[in-house]
């Protein structure tokens, strides 16, 4: 069975967070996109302290999957640089994990 990876990134504002989530898996890049409104990001950015209403996004995808994953959220990315950060699922229900492998496969038609 192929990796399977969790991918978090999160974005300024919700219609940016559902436009993405929606090209990601309308290009079978991901299965399925978790949008999570309302997060409060504290970081520091080029020496200033941040603080910052974002939306995280939760996307499900393969390994195999993930360059092109990762230049399709920079490309609709609207930050200098976005985080981009892919976790490795180590385990989790079989058949729901099947189910992102088979969902994020290339040859697929929607």
């Amino acid at each position: 069975m192929p990796q399977p990876l969790l991918v978090l990134t999160s974005l300024p504002d919700l219609a940016v967070a559902q436009a993405l989530a929606r090209a990601l898996v309308q290009q079978q890049l991901a299965a399925c996109v978790n949008i999570l409104p309302a997060v409060q990001s504290v970081y520091r950015w080029q020496g200033a302290l941040e603080d910052a209403q974002e939306v995280a996004l939760v996307i499900k995808t393969i390994e195999a999957r993930y360059a092109e994953l990762e230049l399709a959220i920079k490309l609709a990315h609207p930050y200098e640089l976005p985080e981009i950060i892919a976790l490795p699922i180590v385990g989790g229900l079989p058949a729901y994990l099947a189910w992102i492998a088979a969902e994020t496969r290339k040859d697929i038609n929607i």
